[in-house]
């Protein structure tokens, strides 16, 4: 009856809850039956009751709206070097930055009093072979104050070379080492600038999209001379033999069993061995 009734008489009144309380208000009717409606409108059939429900990312809006606003007050105070600010779909602020002013816009992130970004959380960089500026580096900054984060990017070229922030903020230095030693841009300004994760005398720069995944040279130890060599990388026929089987075999007993004596087949006589024919490539099997 309850559920004729919201079907023949609740829903073509007003098609949401509200409307159907207002209603109700008006038409005497039972409470129970405004809790049986707003409880059918509110939950909607599972078809597939194993999917799991998406998992959406919940946008604070102030917090987006705050970000937005503070976003437009830095483009302003440094229109020289902003070029665009954006919002990403997970509600963080990307300035991009023109490389000229990389040293100047993160001096204001991190002296403003409206800013306060001195926590410099990593330095990363993209290769992009395509472009004209084929590299595109990420500055991730981190403010305490206003526990906020924010992404300055800039763009460069293998010869262009970005100024180093490493009197801004002390750990720097070891992030440009490794920019610098896995993509190749160069920081000026930087007190020590050399390779941090590649080893000595190496050549190229891994992370970039044209460098081999095996790399040019090897290093391996030599017997005869004693000490760890680094020659041309050579690929022998061994690296492409592939064993299957795994030291962590948990029935060897019935992968591999032996042949009884009673199941094996009877070997061949001579006779029939001689009336083999030949050229069927028997002969050579073992």
């Amino acid at each position: 009856m309850a559920s004729s009734f919201i079907r023949h008489v609740a829903r073509p009144i007003l098609a949401t809850s509200k409307g159907f309380v207002s209603a109700a208000a008006h038409r005497n009717i039972p409470s129970s039956l405004v809790f049986l409606y707003r409880t059918q409108a509110t939950t909607t059939p599972q078809s597939t009751p194993n999917v799991p429900a998406p998992s959406l990312i919940r946008v604070d809006v102030e917090q987006r709206k705050a970000l937005v606003d503070f976003g437009q007050y830095v483009a302003e105070c440094l229109p020289r070097f902003v070029q665009h600010v954006q919002m990403t779909s997970t509600n963080e602020l990307e300035i991009l930055v023109h490389p000229d002013g990389i040293f100047s816009v993160i001096a204001f992130l991190k002296d403003h009093t409206n800013a306060q970004f001195s926590s410099l959380a990593d330095i990363t960089a993209i290769d992009v072979p395509t472009r004209t500026y084929r590299f595109e580096l990420a500055y991730n900054l981190l403010s305490l104050r206003y526990n906020s984060r924010v992404r300055v990017k800039t763009y460069t070229d293998e010869l262009t070379p970005i100024a180093s922030i490493c009197d801004l903020f002390d750990g720097a230095n070891w992030m440009e080492r490794e920019v610098w030693d896995m993509y190749g841009i160069y920081f000026t300004n930087h007190p020590d600038l050399r390779r941090i994760l590649t080893d000595y005398g190496f050549e190229g720069h891994p992370m970039r999209k044209d460098f081999p995944l095996p790399g040019y040279t090897e290093v391996r130890y030599d017997e005869e001379q004693k000490r760890v060599v680094i020659e041309p990388l050579e690929l022998t026929q061994d690296y492409r033999k592939f064993e299957l089987s795994t030291p962590w075999e948990t029935f060897p007993k019935f992968r591999n069993r032996p042949l009884d004596d009673s199941k094996k087949p009877p070997e061949p006589t001579a006779s029939e061995v001689s009336q083999k024919p030949s050229g069927t490539g028997s002969e050579n099997k073992k």
